[in-house]
């Protein structure tokens, strides 16, 4: 994708998607980050159309609905402190950055700290079975967004220049995305739970999906670097849409990998439970858009500049509240 168009080291990044979505719907007004990605509509799409097919849609939900919001939300701050989903650090690692290889580090320590809550008993309650209304929601919702995407009304706002500019085009993108939707669907990948699953069950599978997704993406930069030089470049420097501050590329990644363990998945995942009819990571999907808006009118975001005065403080108080819940909720599930 980011050879048709969408941004360097970007042709998926969940988190960065839906911080230009909030941008495009007037949640924030960053110019450079507004554009209705049509990758998340056709991913939530292609979710639910093979879990119809397959009879595997399941409307349900009701576990800690309110937690979830705010876990969501301070996983997509953490992440715009990074610059930067799993899905894309795995893709920022492909293309040469190792600023992205402290960051995975920062996202391995956060999956082991919420672990040990695991094995504590923590959880959010059991999810229950929910009106279909519920499950067809965030669908539904997707269905409006690509309709917008389409028409381009004019109350949509769309950079003018800057990443928001930077896209492949509509129908390459939806289809991209209905495509990965399916292959998600099925495979059950996450970036995060690929770690979880090797530390706590010593379970490869999901491991063996993000190593197949790493080993594509840097063939397929090394090919093209060698036709036109500037998909791969390994170094701390001039990466694109990236910064070099060690302490906080892996601080960031912490706060994303521990309320992604909480939460029991990624941002790419719960994108795709969302898609099932899973209302509880439609939630946490609402909860990452508003993390998007609150980032970025709150100055909490990140730049190719290095990071802002108030990112680190919102990650602190990001991982406080997350040890904060998993204490509780381990507690009160002794």
């Amino acid at each position: 994708m980011t050879q048709l168009g969408n941004p360097p080291n970007m042709g998926l990044c969940i988190a960065c998607f839906y911080r230009d979505i909030a941008g495009a719907i007037g949640f924030h007004r960053a110019l450079v980050v507004q554009y209705l990605r049509p990758e998340i509509m056709g991913i939530v799409l292609g979710s639910f159309i093979t879990s119809i097919i397959l009879r595997e849609f399941k409307p349900r939900g009701g576990s800690s609905t309110i937690i979830r919001f705010l876990l969501g939300l301070f996983m997509m701050v953490g992440a715009l402190v990074f610059l930067g989903c799993p899905t894309r650090d795995i893709i920022r690692i492909a293309g040469g950055d190792l600023n992205a290889a402290i960051g995975l580090l920062g996202l391995i320590f956060g999956i082991l700290v919420g672990l040990i809550f695991l094995k504590k008993g923590y959880n959010l309650g059991r999810s229950s079975k929910t009106s279909s209304l519920s499950g067809w929601s965030i669908p539904s919702i997707m269905i409006f967004l690509s309709l917008l995407a389409v028409i381009k009304p004019d109350f949509i706002f769309s950079s003018k220049s800057g990443p928001g500019a930077m896209y492949a085009p509509l129908i390459i993108s939806i289809l991209a995305g209905l495509l990965i939707g399916f292959i998600g669907q099925r495979s059950r990948m996450c970036f995060a739970g690929a770690w979880r699953d090797i530390f706590l069950v010593k379970d490869f599978y999901l491991f063996s999906g993000v190593f197949a997704f790493f080993a594509g993406v840097l063939v397929t930069n090394i090919v093209f670097d060698y036709f036109q030089s500037g998909f791969y470049h390994v170094g701390f420097e001039n990466q694109p849409i990236a910064h070099s501050n060690h302490i906080w590329n892996f601080a960031g990644m912490i706060l994303v990998g521990l309320s992604a363990t909480l939460l029991g998945g990624c941002p790419f995942r719960q994108t795709i439970l969302s898609g099932e009819g899973d209302s509880d990571a439609g939630v946490t999907v609402i909860g990452m858009i508003a993390g998007a808006g609150i980032s970025h009118n709150f100055l909490l975001a990140s730049s190719p500049k290095g990071i802002s005065m108030l990112g680190p403080i919102s990650v602190i108080l990001g991982i406080i509240f997350c040890l904060t819940v998993a204490f509780i909720m381990s507690r009160d599930n002794l």
